[in-house]
């Protein structure tokens, strides 16, 4: 699967994920409305029912589940639970017409009490909310069982209405995928007719001419291969290319040599500080020379006349290459380093032209060869591109 493909994944699972939220909230919202309503209106009966209980007094049987207390008899008759009455509760309606109410557990069950002073006389009366529990309880199972099954109906839902949403994009990238591959294909035969004649060329030429010309061979070769690769991604759909053993020391001169002509008309000093020993790396020659020649190209970009650009190669352990671009250029703040990753970032100053999408593109290719790229810099005391791959030949 390409990355797109996958980007398009992400999305529609993304989107699902969303709808299943937004409805499962719904739900919840709708469902505490309810509990909230239920139990306002069980409190609600409970104090209506104890109140028309004391009101009738004890020679009035109560109904189910209530127990009526007075200082001389209660009702029904017969044993009363356990804790029946709380003497500590007269107390609370020490004047005639006082009312007093709240609802307390004992005895493994809850009940509301209510405590009334009529004309001197306290009565308590209990209602025991057994069966109020049980309906609360089979409000929230059901409950339960509607936002399972509204989480189950809002996925597949917004798995199809997150299919219809994404369709027009994967239709634009299918269409620009197409566009790329078709372009590509179009130029690949000019720019082979121009490489040849610049072939040519160089081979007829001589002295300053000859090797300008071999810098334009180089080019052209290297504006085919970008193209090449296009072609192949389009048609490859994102798969991760082979591997091979690739020697970064001699690319990274090549790089410096077909950059020394601009470096010199920019009087930028330019040059190649590494071991004589191999360099080897796992990656993609062609797009390895991309990276390179775009490090360069930025730092060219970025460097004052007088100024000057080192590519420094090492082997900071036993299993990875290390390269590094430097430059004494005008640099950017901390806060940038990674920014300027993105695509078609580009700083406030500076004329550099960018391959393509630029440092995006670097990060990409480097991450998609198992390495790392990093990047230091200082307003007006330039910066440095760490770029870290991983050994072909670890000892």
């Amino acid at each position: 699967m390409n990355p797109e493909e996958r980007a398009l994944r992400r999305a529609r699972w993304a989107i699902t994920a969303q709808i299943a939220v937004v409805v499962s909230l719904l739900v919840a919202v709708a469902g505490a409305i309810a509990y909230g309503m239920l139990l306002s209106g069980q409190h609600a009966d409970a104090d209506r029912t104890l109140a028309r209980t004391i009101q009738l007094g004890p020679a009035t049987i109560p109904p189910g589940c209530v127990w009526l207390f007075t200082p001389a008899t209660h009702a029904p008759p017969g044993p009363s639970p356990a804790g029946m009455p709380l003497p500590e509760l007269d107390g609370t309606v020490p004047s005639p017409g006082d009312v007093h109410t709240e609802r307390r557990s004992f005895g493994g069950m809850t009940y509301t009490i209510r405590v009334e002073n009529r004309g001197g006389v306290v009565s308590q009366a209990f209602f025991e909310e057994r069966y109020q529990i049980q309906d609360r309880s089979s409000l929230v199972f059901g409950l339960g069982v509607a936002e399972v099954l509204a989480l189950l109906g809002a996925v597949l839902c917004g798995r199809v209405l997150a299919s219809r949403a994404i369709r027009p994009l994967a239709d634009a990238l299918r269409r620009q995928r197409t566009f790329v591959a078709d372009a590509s294909h179009e130029l690949r035969a000019p720019l082979t007719r121009l490489h040849t004649r610049a072939q040519l060329l160089a081979r007829r030429a001589s002295g300053r001419d000859a090797e300008d010309l071999e810098h334009l061979v180089r080019g052209t070769r290297e504006l085919g291969e970008v193209v090449e690769d296009l072609l192949l991604s389009a048609r490859a759909c994102g798969e991760r290319p082979s591997l091979e053993p690739v020697e970064l020391g001699s690319l990274a001169e090549e790089a410096v040599a077909a950059e020394a002509v601009r470096a010199g008309e920019g009087r930028v000093r330019l040059a190649v500080t590494r071991e004589r020993r191999p360099y080897v790396v796992q990656g993609v020659p062609t797009a390895l020379r991309r990276v390179l020649s775009a490090l360069l190209d930025n730092a060219l970009g970025h460097t004052p006349p007088g100024g000057s650009i080192e590519v420094w190669l090492g082997v900071p352990d036993e299993r990875h290459v290390e390269l590094r671009v430097r430059d004494t250029g005008v640099g950017f703040p901390p806060s940038d380093a990674e920014r300027i990753f993105e695509r078609f970032a580009r700083g406030p100053d500076g004329d550099g032209r960018r391959f393509g999408l630029g440092l995006a593109l670097v990060r990409e290719v480097v991450t998609g060869h198992g390495g790392t790229i990093a990047a230091a810099g200082h307003p007006g005391a330039g910066a440095t591109f760490t770029l870290r791959l991983l050994r072909a030949d670890p000892t």
